[in-house]
């Protein structure tokens, strides 16, 4: 990337890098949060230089692992997605779309950056009653 003064790299932290959470969760909590700050330190670092680095911060997937989590008990699962404005998980080519986008010429001005995909669970301390 340095050679031809041109590239992308895109970081996975998550949500939980920003605002935490309610479950004891401390060292993903954390690894994350240093995810974003070296992020923007080497985003910062290598800008110049043609290379975007930025951060993706994923909300929660809907993925075979947290269906699997969440068939045996229903009840867990809408206590979750109570926090979630959209109501309902990401589906994981969002995700993919994402990081196409950032990875794109169309974010060719964006590094730094911490990017959220996480339907709204950042934005809100409430979700409005259906």
């Amino acid at each position: 990337m340095l050679e031809q003064g041109k590239g992308s790299i895109i970081n996975t932290a998550s949500f939980v890098a920003v605002m935490g959470a309610a479950t004891s969760q401390i060292s993903y909590s954390a690894s994350k949060g240093g995810v974003l700050a070296m992020t923007r330190e080497l985003g910062v670092e290598f800008a110049r230089k043609g290379v975007r680095i930025n951060a993706l911060c994923p909300g929660p997937v809907n993925t075979p692992l947290l269906k699997e989590l969440f068939a045996s008990d229903p009840e867990r699962a809408a206590r979750r997605l109570v926090h979630v404005p959209l109501g309902r998980f990401a589906e994981p080519e969002e995700l993919a779309a994402a990081v196409a986008f950032l990875a794109s010429d169309d974010a060719s001005f964006i590094t730094a950056s911490t990017f959220m995909v996480d339907g709204g669970i950042s934005g809100a301390y409430v979700t409005p009653i259906d």
